[in-house]
């Protein structure tokens, strides 16, 4: 039997030396955005999961914060508030729209392929969501944003779906990059 070293974690994160089953998930360096960070262990960077359809993010939403309104074509994600206060956005697949808001202790599901984002419900505390997948892809490859999705679409497109002009889509930037985490724009700027 292998036992696991019980000395300081691997200050770089990731799997552990001594043991390909621990992930020092907090000692990861994390992707930063002007809303939060993000850091997560997945098929890429843990070799036990994959092919093992899993993966988790820990979230960290600042106050303005918002996760990318998005969907994910081939997961479910299982959310769990370990501090904060977050407010959630579900669209389900009979045109049904859940709001609703979820605190410290709380689990969110949201299911395969529909269309969801939360957001730090806080003005001066951090939100922080443990997010657990049934896939091994790496964030941002298991899901579809809204923002690449939008900025794909014609501008004529756009019109007809929604009745109105093509003009009124002419400002609508045209990002091709994932967005991930955001922040709100203070009423100021």
């Amino acid at each position: 039997m292998t036992n696991a070293s019980t000395g300081p974690k691997n200050v770089n994160g990731g799997v552990d030396p001594s043991c390909p089953y621990l992930f020092h998930l907090e000692a990861l360096t994390p992707s930063t955005f002007d809303g939060g960070d993000l850091r997560g262990a997945n098929g890429d960077n843990w070799p036990a999961l994959a092919d093992q359809k899993g993966a988790t993010y820990l979230i960290r939403l600042k106050p303005g914060g918002i996760r990318e309104p998005h969907w994910h074509p081939s997961a479910w994600e299982l959310n769990y508030v370990v501090s904060g206060k977050a407010k959630w956005a579900i669209q389900g697949l009979q045109q049904e729209h859940y709001t609703f808001e979820a605190d410290q202790g709380d689990i969110v599901f949201a299911a395969q392929g529909l269309f969801h984002y939360f957001e730090n419900a806080s003005d001066d505390e951090d939100l922080v969501v443990l997010v657990l997948f049934n896939s091994s892809l790496p964030e941002p490859r298991n899901d579809i944003g809204i923002v690449n999705s939008l900025s794909l679409m014609p501008n004529d497109v756009m019109a007809a779906v929604f009745g109105v002009s093509a003009d009124f889509f002419s400002n609508l930037p045209k990002i091709e990059k994932p967005v991930t985490i955001v922040k709100k724009r203070s009423s100021q700027s």
